[in-house]
């Protein structure tokens, strides 16, 4: 039995321009688009996790607890991309990172990323670097989210530990130490998926076992989905099996 990352979901006032804003900031297409729903997948053969933008009529509120990082070849390519996302909508950010070698911004609807400096531990990983999740205890949480994701520790320091892919280059899973506590339903979630082979209900079970529990976030019966929180309160989904 196993669960794997699929996606990462961002709730969005407009889902439609933000998923634009986010396909330039990947140079990733458009794949699905209907009025509540707009997905922006890398190409055939390219690493990465596709983004899933969803309607929903709440503004963010408070800072998110789950980000993305974009990645550079060097410092030329990372002030030409901060360059190109301000004049797409993004606006810098201060959210007391101090003087640091990577830029931080917020999209058009206010939710936060990096554009990191170069760093060879992401080469090959496509232009999304890291998926990154706060945490107040990122040790604990590791082994959770290492269950969930299918993906494997690759490294840790005092505040934080990467997950990757062992299937392949990608963006890693970072879990960051971070001591805010969560005060509201996350505007950014990730979803998991099982394999065709294996059975929804008994990967909820599995993952509840770990310290996941159920959460009610109006999402209603008539839903092919599973809505969990992980041990930290985080939400995330356990969707329907699939091949792919």
């Amino acid at each position: 039995m196993s669960t794997r990352l699929y996606s990462v979901v961002v709730d969005a006032t407009d889902n439609s321009a933000l998923a634009r804003f986010w396909a330039e900031a990947t140079g990733w297409p458009i794949t699905f688009e209907e009025r509540d729903e707009v997905v922006v997948e890398p190409p055939d053969g390219q690493p990465g996790v596709p983004l899933v933008f969803l309607r929903i009529g709440k503004p963010k509120v408070v800072k998110n607890r789950v980000h993305i990082d974009l990645n550079s070849r060097d410092a030329d390519h990372q002030a030409a991309q901060v360059d190109a996302l301000r004049r797409a909508g993004a606006t810098p950010l201060d959210i007391g990172q101090g003087a640091v070698p990577w830029v931080v911004l917020a999209d058009p609807e206010g939710n936060e990323f990096c554009v990191l400096d170069h760093r060879d531990v992401y080469a090959g990983a496509g232009p999304i670097a890291a998926v990154v999740l706060d945490s107040p205890d990122p040790f604990a949480l590791a082994p959770f989210w290492a269950a969930a994701s299918g993906w494997e520790e690759v490294a840790r320091d005092d505040n934080s530990v990467s997950l990757a892919n062992p299937a392949g280059p990608g963006p890693r899973l970072e879990i960051l130490r971070v001591a805010d506590p969560k005060v509201a339903k996350n505007r950014a979630h990730i979803d998991v998926a099982p394999w065709a082979a294996d059975d929804q209900a008994a990967e909820v079970a599995r993952l509840t076992a770990l310290g996941a529990r159920p959460v009610d976030i109006g999402q209603g019966d008539q839903i092919s989905w599973v809505v969990l929180a992980d041990p930290d309160g985080n939400e995330f989904c356990v969707l329907s099996s699939r091949k792919e």
